[in-house]
């Protein structure tokens, strides 16, 4: 067993208890960290003496919950080991299953190029769905629908087991939509976000060589806020440490947020009844704040049922007492936070960028805007439209997910008629119809759009998007920057915001010119939109300290 108090550099500026868990052999490893209380630090250290001890990088995987923490992690392990680290399968959980998926998924029948539908995507399939079986989109709203779908692969339920489950007449109908959504996916060989983690748990769970394989290569298995996994992550996790039992998870029950999203606390709480030989830490020394504020937290989070008991403490004094204002509504509520943030600033005692307001909701904001604008503070919302969520951005990738993936009806129907090219919603619908009736998709049935009886200009602008499709087939294997210019080129995309004198247009084109020149740093058009689907989902806070930041408290976290 290894020494806690190893002289090992590896080991220098861990308490005790940081130091219990880094060096814990083998078996499962329950770190219960409180914030602030240096659990990154632990994390990769844990790895770094993993690989010191004899371990090979090539048979570690560390799950995150954000592309920039993984790549985070990597770099100090690297700082910490040298350069070895990066044979390490360090990513969150969805780049992992990608991996996996592209290598294994035609088990289940999906081509290792299958494409990645973001939530925009997937709703709008949703959408056609509900439309070809008659459902009155009012009463199956298809986000709301497709929410629904999204709660049912987080917990692990299959379109068959959400039919049985099926009760009251609604529910049938959204089990209705749930099994045909499921065949058009496999159809256009594509996947939702969540796909890629029930897949990967059903690809392991009815291919038992997969799983040994994966078992073989990761003979020790980190995971970060596990607080904030879902049914079917967990169940991966599971899956994946069912062998040798090497498994770390790391999180705090007491911080977690994410239910709406799936997020199942019982994960954590009930990980020693998973792994009854597990070895718990706690860590309780925080790092971050004066003892008046995690007095004060812990105060709050004790009413707390059900959780791990621990009370944060720190070296760094009392602190400054919490200040409580009772406003008299949301407008003088406002009008304080903005005098407060100004008069902070004025006496020199911080710069705008050290200051964050946080709310519940981004409605909230509004009161907050106007009387930061009123008293001259330089502001920052977290939350605005994100780059990949920009209109322009979406359709130049639906442009290259339809040239190489015919099959994506969402990525086709998406820029058919854009720029607008006389092909309408009712030719859009007549094709669905026909293509249902003979078998054949989409864009087969755009190929024989007169045999669906589309005529006049609608035919002219079909023969036009089937040209653009077919010589951008042509620049796939000089990449994806080359293939985005042939795109909107021959589109005739770019000539449409040119022409235009706006500030709106000229935005729009610089935004095509940053995603064409993300597209150079990549080599192959498969890896471009798999780093694209793979994205960050948040905003970044801005680095400069010039602006106040404003956002949610689940953005802040």
């Amino acid at each position: 067993m290894s020494d806690p108090f190893d002289p090992s550099p590896l080991l220098e500026g861990l308490n005790p208890v940081q130091r219990e868990a880094v060096v814990h052999d083998e078996g499962p490893l329950l770190v219960v960290a409180g914030a602030g209380s240096g659990k990154t630090r632990v994390l990769t250290h844990r790895i770094a003496h993993l690989i010191e001890t004899g371990t090979s990088p090539f048979e570690i995987l560390a799950i995150t919950f954000t592309n920039k923490a993984a790549q985070e992690m990597k770099e100090r392990v690297a700082t910490l080991v040298g350069p070895v680290a990066q044979k390490m399968w360090v990513s969150t959980f969805h780049a992992a299953c990608v991996r996996i998926l592209r290598r294994d998924g035609h088990h289940l029948g999906f081509p290792s190029s299958f494409t990645i539908y973001d939530q925009a995507d997937a709703q709008r399939l949703t959408g056609y769905v509900i439309r070809d079986l008659n459902l009155d989109p009012k009463r199956f709203p298809p986000r709301s629908v497709h929410a629904t779908i999204s709660s049912a692969k987080n917990d692990d339920v299959g379109p068959e087991a959400y039919a049985e489950r099926a009760s009251a007449i609604f529910e049938r109908k959204i089990a209705d939509v749930y099994a045909e959504y499921q065949a058009r996916l496999l159809k256009a060989g594509a996947m939702d976000f969540d796909d890629l983690l029930r897949n990967t748990v059903e690809l392991f769970r009815t291919q038992p060589e997969v799983l040994e394989h994966y078992r073989r290569r990761f003979r020790h298995v980190l995971v970060d806020e596990y607080q904030d996994t879902n049914r079917v992550q967990n169940e991966m996790v599971l899956q994946l440490a069912g062998g040798h039992h090497n498994v770390c998870v790391v999180g705090d029950s007491d911080q977690s947020i994410y239910n709406f999203r799936g997020a199942d606390i019982r994960n954590i709480l009930e990980f020693e009844d998973a792994f009854p030989d597990a070895t718990v830490v706690v860590l309780e020394q925080n790092y971050r704040s004066t003892q008046t504020i995690l007095d004060a937290a812990n105060a709050v989070i004790s009413n707390n049922l059900g959780r791990k008991p621990k009370e944060l403490w720190t070296d760094e004094g009392e602190g400054h007492a919490i200040v409580r204002y009772h406003a008299d509504d949301e407008s003088d509520e406002g009008q304080w936070v903005a005098h407060e943030i100004a008069k902070l600033h004025d006496s020199g005692e911080m710069r705008w960028g050290d200051v964050a307001v946080f709310y519940r909701t981004n409605a909230q904001s509004r009161v907050v805007e106007e009387h930061l604008l009123r008293a001259g503070v330089p502001y920052k919302v977290v939350g605005g439209t994100r780059f990949y969520d920009r209109k322009e951005v979406k359709d130049a990738l639906a442009y290259v997910k339809a040239v190489v993936n015919p099959a994506d009806e969402v990525a086709v129907k998406r820029v058919l008629n854009v720029p607008k090219r006389g092909v309408g919603d009712s030719t859009v619908a007549r094709l669905d119809a026909w293509a249902a009736a003979n078998g054949y998709p989409f864009l087969e049935a755009l190929r024989l759009a007169p045999q669906a009886g589309v005529t006049g200009r609608a035919v002219k602008g079909i023969e036009q998007f089937l040209e653009i499709v077919d010589a951008a087939k042509e620049k796939v294997a000089d990449g994806p920057a080359a293939l985005l210019e042939c795109v909107l080129d021959r589109s005739g995309y770019l000539e449409e915001l040119q022409a235009e004198t706006s500030i709106e247009a000229e935005g729009r084109l610089e935004n095509l010119a940053e995603l064409v020149g993300s597209a150079r740093e990549v080599e192959s058009v498969d890896e471009f939109l798999e780093q694209v689907s793979l994205v960050a989902d948040s905003d970044q806070i801005p680095d400069d300290d010039s602006q106040v930041v404003l956002m949610t408290l689940h953005s802040a976290k």
